[in-house]
């Protein structure tokens, strides 16, 4: 069995976003870049199904230019068996992403497709639901528990009331949460080796997927300045400061 792992480049979880003067975007020219944190624990889960006997091949795929390769080198040196980048240096929305991993699945016809269930930067959480839905296969999303049985896998996953568990038939399409594993730390020995798997560049025209996007961002700013707190002696001045601020 294949797993299809789509991975995804962001500013690393730990820098300090910073919006472009211009309005025109998020800074990222000097700015460190990474995988996608929910993608990353996707793949670690899909890793350790391989490593059980349960999958042959891990294959990590990502959309994006060429700067997304450094993602897909790292997605093989944890241990990924080859890469697929859907080249194109458009900005490209859910689902327009979906029906291109669609036509990847169409082509490996994969057991299995593990998603992060959002990426960090626009936190849309709509690929994998979009994909399994075009796909036609059964999805379970926000996975903080998975165990394959055959052709079947059971999922355990976070809800607002708490934890739900449900069984879904394979092929399926999973996404995860971030307490489903920690993801493994790459080793120098392993950086060296992935430059030696294969890592096909398949350009986004030729997999026949219109590029339209029909939501398009304007303007970004960041969030307002935090104002200074004040001490209060007691109840009553919380109150009366509450009644001030036209909040109670």
């Amino acid at each position: 069995m294949k797993i299809m792992v789509g991975i995804k480049r962001v500013v690393d979880f730990n820098v300090r976003i910073r919006v472009k003067s211009d309005g025109s975007g998020v800074e990222t020219e000097g700015v460190k870049m990474s995988i996608n944190p929910f993608d990353e624990i996707a793949l670690e889960q899909a890793l350790r199904i391989r490593e059980a006997g349960q999958a042959d091949e891990v294959i990590v795929v990502s959309v994006g230019g060429n700067e997304c390769q450094q993602q897909l080198r790292t997605g093989l040196a944890m241990g990924a068996d080859r890469a697929i980048q859907v080249d194109t240096t458009e900005n490209l929305q859910p689902l327009t992403i979906a029906r291109a991993f669609l036509k990847l699945v169409e082509k490996e016809q994969p057991g299995l497709v593990i998603l992060g269930k959002q990426a960090i930067d626009n936190d849309n959480s709509q690929t994998g639901q979009m994909l399994a839905t075009l796909w036609g296969r059964p999805q379970a999303t926000f996975a903080s528990g998975l165990e394959l049985n055959g052709n079947t896998a059971t999922v355990i996953r976070e809800v607002d009331a708490g934890l739900e568990t449900i069984e879904v038939d394979l092929p399926a399409v999973i996404t995860v949460d971030l307490r489903l594993n920690e993801p493994r730390f790459v080793k120098l020995p392993d950086i060296m080796k992935a430059k030696r798997k294969p890592l096909d560049v398949i350009p986004m025209a030729e997999l026949g997927v219109s590029s339209e996007n029909d939501l398009q961002f304007t303007h970004h700013a960041p969030p307002p300045v935090r104002e200074k707190g004040i001490m209060v002696e007691d109840v009553a001045q919380l109150v009366a400061e509450l009644k001030n601020r036209g909040l109670v």
